[in-house]
């Protein structure tokens, strides 16, 4: 139970019910902040070779939506390989700093929804199903570990949108 030495989130110990609430509270964090900001801040690269605070959120919607489909397929096939979400390609092919924040604030809130009720509705049988995870190296994962690693994800990655929101 040791804290991300960077954000500080603790999530290695999250059980099934608070990996839903941490996805679903911290996508509303999300919202609020991308929907509360200039969107020229938000747009803003303040610190060299990072993303802006909307590019980390459109990556974070997008981590949602993956790992939404990855706890599906692993309930449907044994040790499935998870496809890569391509992230920094991705940013540059869907024009990430281009979109409009408060609809990208929005699809976050309703991605976490969908992973929620997928994990939600899962059996303690489903939450140990596997899948070959691509990052960082391809690694044999549970759902459950899925659950947590998002969970930090949303909270790592508010808090590189603050960071930046404080530096621009």
């Amino acid at each position: 139970m040791v804290p991300c030495a960077e954000c500080g989130y603790e999530y290695d110990s999250l059980d099934h019910l608070q990996i839903c609430h941490q996805v679903d509270s911290l996508a509303l964090e999300h919202r609020l902040l991308l929907t509360s900001a200039p969107s020229q801040r938000l747009r803003a690269h303040p610190r060299p070779d990072s993303w802006s605070a909307l590019e980390y959120g459109c990556h974070v919607r997008d981590v949602l939506r993956f790992q939404r489909d990855r706890v599906i397929l692993a309930q449907t096939a044994p040790t499935p390989r998870f496809e890569s979400m391509r992230r920094d390609e991705r940013a540059v092919e869907d024009c990430y700093n281009e979109q409009e924040p408060a609809r990208v604030a929005e699809e976050i809130v309703a991605a976490a929804a969908r992973l929620t009720r997928a994990l939600a509705g899962l059996t303690e049988a489903g939450w140990l199903r596997t899948g070959l995870y691509p990052w960082p190296e391809p690694q044999v994962r549970t759902v459950e570990w899925i659950g947590r690693r998002t969970a930090h994800e949303l909270a790592h990655h508010l808090f590189d949108e603050r960071r930046l929101l404080n530096s621009a």
